[in-house]
């Protein structure tokens, strides 16, 4: 039996908030006749706290789990949080070094230096490096701090590491086109490589939205426009707030702006609804996933809001969005995610940071409800043949299949 070791920053465990990719990966890894072993950090991202490896060792998983120290940060931005990861990096090295019998190993980037330790063991041993590139350090991290001078010096280290990560991979997964490119920007290589996006389990989704359709109760006569995810500064939350209140003074007074989910922003944005007495606008924080696929699957538009200078792409939350089967507004510039958007009939795509244009685009699908239902249709049609991961996922045990048997 073939063992393969996925390491990830970022996996959400049994009781944790986060993100489901990796920990799918590994079961479905191992229903694929693989022996998998996790491994991750001490340190929980979502929660910034310490696991409790004890109470988790003790759980039952189909996959060995192994943990790299992590000492933490407090912000996800934050000179910390660089130091955090290069003593996970160390931590790697050494745990490879002592336990490292793979036949291939399989690293998310980023962090682009623990993906790193990762490749240059595989070549130290000779065996494959597969990159699972879902984020672009040090891109992302410009639109926090973008100072001329001081951010491409701070950030050099970042993308020297990105680089030679790179130049070692002998497979790459990107969640989106440009991401799965990203490696080959700077170096031609001629390794194999696909697209899976972050997608998602629609039986599980569906499952999670039926079970809490009680608990979430929306009245007859409302009109629900939502965002779920991180309320941060790559997120165009406050004009969403702002188009609420615009739609308000519009004489709407059945829409509805309900946002899911936390972040470093939340608390200034409610002050400023409270402050301007925006009503229409709830903040329900952080959702379970289950209860939160209930709120996706009632409302009648979802916002999939960024701003202009935001360099994500297809983000893990639109699988999500396209299993619930609704018309979807987005701000994401990503050329990208624009044209799937348009081309696949599942939205509109709008100017991001402008109220007046956000509040109409709202305004219109409210008008036009055939229009928006089929666009809920075509979502509905596009997360089953393009999102769902029992049927995404196979891409990857092919990739992986094809590097271990050569």
């Amino acid at each position: 039996m073939k063992k393969i070791a996925v390491i990830t920053m970022g996996v959400r465990l049994n009781g944790e908030q986060g993100y489901t990719r990796f920990r799918y990966l590994c079961d479905f890894l191992t229903e694929a006749g693989y022996q998998v072993d996790l491994i991750t950090t001490t340190f929980q991202h979502w929660e910034k706290k310490q696991r409790d490896i004890v109470k988790i060792q003790k759980e039952d998983y189909q996959f060995g789990i192994k943990f790299i120290y992590e000492p933490g940060y407090k912000k996800n931005v934050d000179l910390r949080r660089i130091r955090s990861h290069r003593i996970a990096a160390e931590n790697l090295t050494a745990l490879l070094e002592k336990e490292g019998d793979y036949d291939l190993l399989y690293a998310e980037i980023p962090p682009n230096d623990v993906a790193l330790a990762a490749a240059e063991y595989a070549q130290k041993k000779g065996i494959p490096f597969v990159a699972d590139v879902n984020d672009l350090w040090p891109e992302a991290m410009r639109m926090v701090l973008d100072i001329p001078v001081v951010s491409p010096i701070l950030f050099y280290p970042l993308q020297r590491d990105a680089e030679k990560v790179y130049s070692l991979v002998s497979g790459v997964i990107g969640t989106s086109d440009e991401y799965r490119d990203r490696p080959f920007q700077h170096q031609n290589r001629n390794v194999p490589k696909a697209t899976v996006y972050v997608g998602n389990e629609i039986s599980v989704f569906d499952q999670g939205a039926e079970e809490n359709d009680a608990i979430v109760v929306k009245a007859d006569h409302q009109f629900w426009v939502s965002y779920a995810g991180t309320i941060g500064t790559s997120y165009d939350i406050k004009t969403l707030v702002l188009a609420g209140e615009e739609l308000a003074k519009r004489g709407y007074q059945d829409i509805r702006i309900k946002i899911l989910g936390g972040g470093p922003m939340k608390e200034e944005l409610e002050t400023l609804a409270n402050e301007r007495q925006i009503y229409n606008v709830e903040f329900v924080g952080y959702a379970p996933y289950d209860k939160m696929a209930a709120y996706l699957k009632k409302s009648d538009i979802l916002v999939n809001s960024f701003v202009r200078k935001a360099p994500q792409s297809i983000v893990t939350k639109i699988g999500d969005y396209l299993a619930a089967g609704k018309a979807m507004i987005n701000t994401c510039m990503s050329p990208e995610f624009r044209n799937k958007v348009e081309q696949d009939g599942f939205g509109v795509n709008i100017e991001p940071e402008d109220v007046g244009i956000l509040a109409d685009a709202i305004e219109d699908l409210y008008n036009h409800e055939e229009t928006r239902l089929e666009m809920g249709r075509r979502a509905r049609q596009i997360a089953k043949e393009q999102f769902d991961r029992p049927k995404s996922y196979q891409k990857i045990e092919e990739l992986i299949r094809g590097l271990i048997e050569k």
